[in-house]
């Protein structure tokens, strides 16, 4: 996609006013009102192609556990994936999202949460864990099958409680990932291929995206359809005009009439022209519609904007 950079857009800004070099005060005035206008242009909305990121397959979170202190590992105390069946009893091996060296796994007799162990994936899918050391074990007289039903685990020191809350979460950020700045859609399966995939409804907390009804307990991943998070420009603070006027960060090209305009109008705005302000703003949002028309006209002849309501893509098994 076209990019300009930030020096043109100053310098456009600067040719705007009729001036042939700002103050150091209205200098970074106007870097702050560029960056305010490049966020208001980026959330007029979801599907900005430049932002988009469409069916990216991302990890569901299954565990959280807390109440570990430093009588055991307060490492265990984190977000975990489940990887997948051990292969020894081919119950559920899950592994620590932030820290991948705590791994929970059942023994056979009873589930147990290491640290300094592993889990290494075999030629038939299955895993098998290294076990490092204990943590918690298990206490419970009549073992469950799931973790999320044990009731009482004994702490390897201490008198620690080990609190393990089942979750289907999507985090907003991914190792190796780029960090998700709003969710559009989630699906089961890759999606806008050659068949229908199941579409999951989800809300939205501060840790990410929470799905609703999931089709399996053995699903591990999802394919995201997002918005990137907003980076605003970092050019300044300087007294030295050349930092803004010679500065080579890109600007969208799709952004570059509206964040020209409407940053020249906040200026006029600032110094008291309101009714010259008023009229550069007209500009700026004929600018902003001509290019939320052109997002409409590509979401209206493709799927990634839409939902249609099918028994295939809404049933959930």
């Amino acid at each position: 996609m076209q990019t300009r950079t930030y020096g043109e857009l100053f310098k456009l800004i600067r040719s705007l006013a009729g001036v042939g070099a700002f103050s150091s005060n209205e200098l970074d005035d106007i870097a702050n009102l560029i960056n305010r206008r490049f966020l208001q242009i980026f959330n007029e909305s979801p599907i900005w192609p430049r932002y988009l990121v469409s069916s990216e397959k991302r990890d569901v979170l299954a565990l959280t556990l807390s109440g570990a202190t430093a009588s055991t590992d307060t490492t265990v105390n984190q977000n975990y994936k489940l990887l997948g069946s051990n292969t020894t009893g081919g119950s559920n091996v899950y592994q620590g999202a932030t820290t991948s060296t705590v791994i929970i796994y059942n023994t056979g007799t009873a589930w147990r949460v290491d640290t300094a162990a592993s889990a290494a994936e075999q030629t038939d899918g299955t895993f098998t864990v290294t076990s490092g050391t204990q943590q918690f074990i298990e206490a419970d007289t009549n073992k469950k099958d799931n973790i999320t039903d044990v009731e009482t685990f004994t702490p390897r020191a201490g008198t620690d409680s080990l609190l393990v809350e089942g979750k289907n979460l999507v985090p907003f950020a991914q190792t190796n990932k780029t960090t998700i700045g709003s969710f559009n859609r989630i699906y089961r399966k890759q999606p806008f291929l050659n068949q229908s995939a199941l579409e999951y409804e989800f809300f939205v907390d501060v840790t990410g995206a929470n799905i609703l009804n999931i089709a399996s307990t053995t699903d591990n991943s999802v394919f995201v359809t997002y918005k990137q998070q907003f980076t605003p420009f970092s050019v300044g603070p300087s007294t030295d005009p050349l930092t803004y006027t010679d500065s080579t960060v890109e600007v969208p090209g799709e952004f570059f009439a509206y964040l020209a305009h409407a940053t020249y109008a906040d200026f006029l705005r600032m110094d008291g022209q309101t009714d010259k302000a008023f009229a550069e703003e007209e500009r700026a949002n004929l600018a902003l519609a001509l290019e939320l028309e052109k997002v409409d006209i590509i979401s209206n002849n493709n799927t990634v904007n839409k939902r249609f309501s099918t028994y295939v893509n809404r049933q959930s098994r």
